[in-house]
């Protein structure tokens, strides 16, 4: 896969961005005041520029040939800071979730199983993942990640992370690369620490249904699913999530954005969410080996300006995470999760946040 840079002139000006001076985040139309940040770590000038949240420990070892890319996520961080997008001044880190914050979704025998590594052998295959303390590590920063970067949307109107989407965790059991779900922890958690309550809308548009995400919020009226998924894929059970939308195989970018185009703007106008949690996976590209989708670069790269775009000019603040990607070039994998925080930075330089 060829770099951004030999792609088209929209890509070279990506890469040459330059951070511009911060404006006021007045200028979006908060409705609430602002929540106390739980837990970060803010970087000495992470003021100016589209804020990323990162963290090193947001990977753990895995056996040699493991099928998910765990490599994916450092090497996003380098290509942003490599092709000049983002500064370092802009990482902000997030700490470990806490087991009482995860319990605000997950079951508290589910989580001293997996905290503890008494998950059962079947478990583990149903997840994927062999259990280690590096895991639990690994998915309580990237949950902390989620959950920091909507605190900072909130006060800033946009912020990305630089992993999180792990919408097929139940509240007692973990599936498919998912053990803790930071999508539905992080709205939990949000919604419920306001009063009046605030609405969050999760726009995911990962090639997969986020089942467990659509079963957590089944009853909830504060937090509505909007899903595009490929209908013949994992997982073969779906769960009736607010809006879903199958698409058939071999999908192409042109009906793949019309979709999003019909549904997303009177969702926002409906359901009138006060912030947007936004799982941009790359998996619905043609490349992917788990997709079934014919997304190209420029594809995702038009969808994640478009959605982006479509909620901060409304005034609500959205956070987003990578979703899915699943490649064994792991180089191209990660530069293709870094095209939502370039479409993000493009918007936080044209509405001037």
């Amino acid at each position: 896969m060829a770099y951004f840079t030999k792609q088209s002139a929209l890509y070279t000006l990506l890469v040459r961005y330059k951070s511009i001076q911060e404006k006021t985040f007045l200028k979006v139309n908060i409705r609430h005041a602002p929540s106390k940040i739980l837990f970060h770590t803010e970087r000495e000038s992470g003021t100016r520029g589209l804020p990323v949240v990162h963290h090193s420990k947001y990977v753990c070892d895995l056996p040699p040939d493991h099928r998910f890319p765990m490599g994916k996520f450092p090497r996003v961080l380098h290509f942003l800071i490599k092709d000049q997008v983002i500064t370092d001044k802009q990482i902000w880190m997030p700490n470990l979730a806490s087991e009482e914050l995860l319990g605000c979704v997950h079951t508290k025998e589910y989580l001293d199983n997996f905290i503890n590594g008494k998950i059962e052998e079947k478990e583990q295959r149903r997840t994927g993942f062999p259990w280690s303390e590096g895991l639990v590590r690994r998915c309580r920063y990237e949950t902390g990640g989620t959950v920091l970067a909507v605190e900072i949307a909130w006060r800033r109107g946009l912020a990305c992370s630089t992993a999180g989407g792990t919408h097929h965790a139940f509240p007692g059991y973990g599936a498919g690369f998912c053990l803790l779900n930071d999508l539905a922890v992080a709205a939990k958690h949000w919604t419920g620490t306001s009063t009046p309550r605030r609405k969050v809308l999760i726009v995911d548009l990962d090639v997969h249904q986020g089942d467990g995400t659509a079963f957590i919020f089944r009853e909830d009226p504060d937090v509505f699913t909007f899903s595009v998924h490929c209908g013949n894929n994992f997982p073969v059970r779906k769960q009736q999530g607010d809006l879903d939308i199958s698409m058939d195989v071999g999908v192409e970018d042109k009906e793949y954005l019309a979709t999003v185009q019909t549904h997303l703007p009177g969702l926002l106008e409906s359901f009138r969410p006060d912030l947007v949690l936004y799982d941009a996976g790359v998996d619905p590209h043609w490349r992917d080996e788990l997709g079934k989708l014919r997304l190209t670069d420029q594809g995702l790269y038009q969808r994640d300006l478009y959605v982006i775009d479509a909620v901060v000019k409304r005034g609500i603040p959205v956070a987003t995470v990578v979703g899915g990607g699943y490649s064994r070039d792991i180089d191209s994998l990660a530069i293709r999760h870094s095209i939502v925080h370039r479409a993000a930075t493009q918007v936080w330089k044209q509405q001037g946040l």
